[in-house]
């Protein structure tokens, strides 16, 4: 059985609480979304330990017991950006995979286009390249999708809402969006619950969120968002995510040099917790050289390989 273990790591003036799992000579860091942490990642972990890596999964500044800076500021690309830079540092990262999603994603891809750290492979799990989300926020169909991003605007009221009863609004926005929901026991989400219903932590990740719209990131990064990547890249997309249309995945060919792009029916925006066994043998194949599979709707909601 594979071992994940608990480690602090300090990188860029931080304290990471990080899931670290195998000792290989290659290297992974997995970045988790919102409202998640990195226990997301445990259906991963092994998989890659297994492959050869060492891989690290970070709970993100303000998550966890990882240092939770309070100012919305902290929360800005440019910093979330550097401690992706100072944990590869901290590793002695010299073969780096990198795999995001959600808002792990979001760094992820503008780390990769920003060139901050060279790169071997990237995977980007249900989150687009910058631009295309950017040209999708102009649309009526994705605005409605992404309505939570101007709720969270709101001094207070998100915070109250989103902690009240010890946080369990949280859990059931996981669950409630979820096409399988059997994957998320009252154990899984009560992980989601506690992390959530932490002093500040609420604060900090809605920051995300208020980041984003107080600091652009042309300001930040440069044209990064307008850059053609040139790492060779996996994107894994669920189907039937509630917050970002697989529309957005459309001209990704145009923007990716080397790109591999799967889609999975009926799975929604969890797609690494809801089909893991799915998701980890199209890393497997891509990792390894093969011809990833792609996926169908299978029996129960789920999905299988062809």
């Amino acid at each position: 059985m594979t071992v994940v273990d608990t480690i602090r790591v300090a990188a860029n003036g931080l304290d990471f609480e990080v899931a670290a799992c195998g000792d290989g000579p290659r290297f992974a860091l997995l970045l988790h979304g919102f409202p998640e942490c990195n226990f997301s990642w445990r259906h991963q972990l092994p998989l890659l330990a297994r492959l050869g890596y060492t891989a690290w999964a970070p709970n993100l500044r303000g998550y966890g017991t990882t240092s939770r800076p309070t100012r919305v500021c902290d929360y800005r690309m440019r910093n979330l950006v550097d401690d992706v830079a100072g944990l590869m540092d901290a590793a002695g990262a010299s073969e780096t995979l990198l795999i995001g999603h959600d808002w792990g994603g979001a760094v992820a891809w503008l780390f990769a286009l920003a060139g901050v750290r060279p790169l071997d492979r990237f995977i980007a799990v249900n989150l687009p390249h910058p631009l295309l989300f950017r040209r999708g926020l102009r649309t009526w169909r994705q605005l409605r999708r992404s309505w939570y991003i101007f709720f969270f605007q709101l001094p207070l009221l998100p915070e109250l809402l989103l902690g009240a009863n010890g946080a369990r609004r949280v859990s059931g926005m996981i669950k409630g969006t979820s096409s399988r929901k059997e994957c998320f026991t009252d154990e899984v989400l009560e992980v989601y619950r506690r992390n959530a219903a932490r002093p500040g932590a609420l604060e900090a990740m809605l920051a995300y969120y208020r980041a984003f719209l107080r600091y652009p990131i042309d300001r930040d990064l440069g044209r990064a968002v307008n850059q053609v990547l040139e790492v060779p890249t996996l994107m894994i997309w669920g189907e039937d995510d509630a917050a970002l249309g697989k529309e957005l995945t459309l001209g990704t060919h145009e923007l990716v040099l080397d790109l591999t792009l799967r889609t999975l029916p009926g799975i929604s925006h969890w797609v690494q917790q809801e089909a893991p066994e799915t998701v980890n043998a199209m890393i497997e194949a891509w990792l390894q050289g093969r011809e990833v599979p792609e996926a169908h709707p299978g029996d129960g909601g789920g999905s299988h390989l062809v």
